[in-house]
C-alpha cells in the first residue's frame, strides 16, 4: 500500500497522541497533558507526516529547525503495525531535506531505538548533555 508523506503543520493533538501511542512513544512523552501536546505541535518548525491512502496516519516526524545549521527532530514515531517499511527512514530523509541538508539533523533516540539509528545512516555523538525538564525526568 502506498504511503503518502506530507508537511502536515496542522496535525491535531489527538492525532499526535493516537500516533504515539501506536508507536510505544507516548511512554516518554506527556500525553496526558492536551496544552503541552498542542504546544509541542504548534511550536514545532517541520511536522511532516506519513499516511496510507485512506488517511490513515502511520508515521510522523516532529523537529524544530533554523533551517541553517540544525535540525532537533524531536519525534519520529512510526505506528508498529507499519515498522520495518522504510517509513521511518523516509521521514528522516524528507525531514532533512526539508530543513536544508546543511543542517546538522540531530535526535535523542529512545532506548529501544539505538540499534536502528545507525541503519539508517545516522551516527552516535558521545558529547551530547541533557538537562531534564519535568514532564522528561520520569520519562528518560
Amino acid at each position: 500500500m502506498p504511503i503518502h508523506y506530507t508537511l502536515e503543520p496542522d496535525l491535531t493533538p489527538d492525532e499526535f497522541v493516537d500516533i504515539l501511542r501506536r508507536s510505544t512513544l507516548a511512554q516518554r512523552r506527556p500525553v496526558d497533558d492536551t496544552a503541552a501536546m498542542a504546544g509541542m505541535l504548534k511550536h514545532a518548525d517541520l511536522i511532516l507526516t506519513a499516511r496510507l491512502a485512506d488517511g490513515t496516519l502511520v508515521g510522523i516526524a516532529r523537529a524544530v529547525t533554523d533551517y541553517h545549521y540544525c535540525t532537533y527532530l524531536s519525534e519520529l514515531a512510526v505506528d508498529q503495525a507499519h515498522q520495518r517499511k522504510g517509513i521511518g527512514k523516509e521521514l528522516i530523509r524528507r525531514t532533512h531535506e526539508a530543513a536544508g541538508l546543511s543542517t546538522n539533523l540531530i535526535l535523542l533516540s529512545a532506548p529501544a531505538a539505538t540499534r536502528y539509528y545507525p541503519h539508517v545512516g545516522m551516527s552516535p555523538h558521545d558529547s551530547s548533555w541533557v538537562i531534564w525538564g519535568e514532564h522528561c525526568k520520569q520519562n528518560r
